[in-house]
């Protein structure tokens, strides 16, 4: 059922009904999980939470913003307590707009002049609006709304400015008839001797809702008995929230410790299951690349990058920062971000400066004199379940990450379509079926890597950055441990364990980019990355 009809099912009932207020998103979920059918939105408690006064002070556009939290955070209806509606009859007619596309359920607005002042100070001296201009905007909130179930409440305040009973009626009649879905009566009494003399009068013609704020030692079956249908607690959240606030604040600064606090407050968990943090870890799972996946990462930085001369005379390539975050550390954000915990770097070169909290080390100590196949083999029992090996000196964005883990294959990496022969070394690649427009949408076969192929042949260039699931992890396992039998194996290549597992049998699947990456090797190449990185959140 929507929200506006659920309000008016409870407007409309001949059972009296509560509403609850709350001032925000955490705050409307408690009075959602407490059992209330309804949340009133005062116009006071938002107010006091922003910490401005109830005078117009939060613009309605402020207040807009914490109703759509408040909407977002629950499935009950919210009765806004929307003052004098925010100006005329045209700002009246933009908010109930603006109300229906948050689903909110509906608005009070009271018969006083902008801007309001709350009606318990000096209410006897706050002037009324004019009925007819009051009646003007109840009819232009009707025109506007789009769901017929949309409430509007008028608030007539004619007890609260010491006017008596025939001016409250009369009020509330001109509403009725300018179409108010209800009428809230209101009375700063500290007994219900208004509210029993309207009601008596008022005959049970329109739905009317009453705020008991200063009456409330009045048994709530006299309002049944009365005939009320609604009954708004006005402001009682946010004044229990500032006694404990008070509370704890000042035993905190006194005691200059939690020890006496902590058993007296909510704990983090419990914010953390109002907030949902049970249904984020649903959805991960759901969304994520890594979701259901014992996924690790390994990293191989160990080489120092000579042709970046004096950039890397006392750090490794990897080290290299751009925007003030080194190479590795914008690879290891990039990791964490898609749920990647597990991560071994392999270091080499200036080994001692390169420290990544919560990551496994391995050091590659003839860096000098071996390749990146060398290092992956050092890692080799880091090759598990589900493994991403990537070069330490590679800068992408973070949108190839995501589309290379899902992807079905054993073993898959990701090659660059834009490519074209240079003279320095590149892993270019052929593959069964040369790029197409469809991207990621589309994966097909690596038949060959190498850096001395025609430019005719070419298809792509690995990037430096591939996957394997649990079965590729073994054949790369397999294959790493028969060829480190060779007598030239430090000195082999990625390529060459690569057209070793495709000799003998096996399928390494190929996800092709265009751009989006760039192999840090020369000075030059740090500026390039600055548009790459412009682009990559």
């Amino acid at each position: 059922m929507k929200k506006t009809t659920c309000l008016k099912e409870m407007l409309v009932s001949s059972k009296l009904d509560f509403i609850m207020e709350a001032h925000n998103g955490l705050s409307a979920k408690i009075v959602e999980e407490a059992g209330f059918r309804g949340i009133w939105a005062s116009g006071l408690s938002i107010s006091a939470a922003l910490g401005v006064r109830d005078n117009n002070e939060a613009s309605w556009t402020q207040v807009l913003e914490v109703l759509e939290f408040m909407s977002d955070a629950t499935n009950i209806p919210i009765l806004l307590d929307g003052d004098t509606g925010y100006g005329n009859f045209n700002n009246m007619r933009r908010l109930v707009r603006k109300l229906e596309q948050r689903q909110i359920g509906g608005v009070c607005i009271e018969d006083k002049i902008f801007p309001k002042t709350n009606s318990f100070i000096s209410g006897e001296t706050q002037p009324l609006a004019d009925i007819d201009e009051f009646c003007g905007k109840i009819k232009a909130a009707k025109d506007a709304q789009q769901d017929d179930d949309f409430n509007v409440v008028a608030r007539v305040e004619a007890f609260i400015a010491g006017w008596g009973l025939e001016e409250a009626l009369i009020r509330a009649e001109a509403y009725r008839m300018a179409g108010a879905d209800a009428i809230l009566i209101h009375s700063k009494k500290s007994n219900p001797s208004d509210i029993e003399m309207f009601m008596k009068e008022w005959a049970g013609r329109h739905p009317v809702v009453i705020v008991p704020t200063k009456y409330y030692s009045t048994p709530t079956d006299h309002f049944r008995d009365l005939g009320v249908n609604l009954v708004i607690w006005a402001n009682h959240n946010v004044r229990a929230s500032i006694t404990a606030m008070q509370k704890i604040s000042c035993r905190v600064f006194n005691d200059q410790s939690l020890i006496n606090v902590e058993d007296e407050i909510a704990t983090v968990s419990e914010i953390f299951r109002i907030q949902g943090a049970d249904e984020l870890k649903d959805a991960e799972k759901k969304y994520l690349p890594t979701a259901g996946m014992n996924i690790n990462a390994v990293i191989l930085a160990a080489s120092q990058g000579i042709r970046l001369g004096k950039l890397t005379n006392d750090i490794p390539k990897a080290l290299l920062k751009i925007k003030g975050k080194t190479l590795l550390g914008n690879q290891i954000d990039s990791f964490n971000q898609i749920g990647i915990k597990d991560i071994t770097v392999v270091r080499g070169f200036a080994k001692e400066k390169v420290v990544v909290a919560n990551a496994k080390m391995i050091d590659n100590d003839e860096h000098s004199t071996t390749s990146e196949l060398y290092s992956l083999y050092l890692a080799k029992e880091h090759l598990r379940e589900n493994s991403l090996v990537s070069y330490g000196d590679i800068y992408y964005q973070g949108f190839i990450l995501n589309e290379l883990l899902n992807d079905k294959n054993d073993i898959t990496i990701v090659a660059d379509a834009d490519t074209h022969k240079t003279e320095d070394y590149r892993d270019y690649i052929i593959t069964e079926r040369p790029y197409s427009k469809k991207l990621f949408l589309d994966t097909t076969q690596l038949l060959k890597m190498s850096s001395n192929l025609k430019e005719s042949e070419i298809n792509g260039e690995f990037i430096g950055i591939w996957k394997m699931n649990e079965i590729g992890s073994q054949i790369v396992r397999k294959t790493l441990e028969r060829m480190a039998l060779k007598d030239d194996f430090k000195m082999l290549r990625m390529s060459d364990l690569f057209n070793e597992i495709i000799k003998d049998g096996y399928r390494i699947g190929v996800k092709f980019i265009r751009g989006a990456w760039l192999d840090i090797d020369e000075v030059v190449d740090l500026l390039k990355v600055e548009e790459i990185h412009a682009n990559k959140y």
